[in-house]
């Protein structure tokens, strides 16, 4: 798997989210407390834009009248349909058994560490036939 640098620690404050295209993909990195998050910028209910909605806390109702936000800050919140969708991982709150947003892997890396390497330069057979020089990919 390749990695892909997207932004500073800083760039990303608590309770905020930051959209990034990575190989085509937008993909929202989420900061919950000092934990980051990735999820793709696509709800899999309608494909609207779910990065851009809104971060919201969890409403339970263990019975009725009796409501309760929990989890501060883990749900986002399509913009289209307000299904909910837990930032950690991607489960769907309207239909859990079913319906999940794609979760990405992000890590938190010392800046030494990315400079050091090692980096390995992609390389690309090249032949020779007859009189064409071919590249192969």
């Amino acid at each position: 798997m390749n990695r892909h640098v997207v932004a500073k620690v800083e760039d990303i404050q608590p309770g905020t989210r930051k959209i990034v295209t990575v190989k085509g993909r937008e993909i929202g990195i989420f900061r919950v407390g000092d934990d980051f998050y990735g999820l793709i910028n696509r709800c899999p209910h309608q494909g609207a834009p779910l990065c851009r909605g809104e971060i919201v806390s969890r409403l339970v109702a263990p019975s009725p009248g009796d409501y309760r936000l929990t989890r501060p800050g883990e749900m986002i919140r399509c913009p289209w349909h307000c299904w909910e969708f837990d930032i950690r991982t991607g489960q769907s709150l309207c239909d859990p058994n079913s319906v999940q947003a794609r979760a990405f892997d992000v890590a938190v890396e010392p800046g030494r560490a990315l400079v050091e390497g090692p980096f390995v330069a992609e390389s690309v057979p090249v032949t020779v036939e007859e009189t064409y020089v071919v590249v192969t990919l």
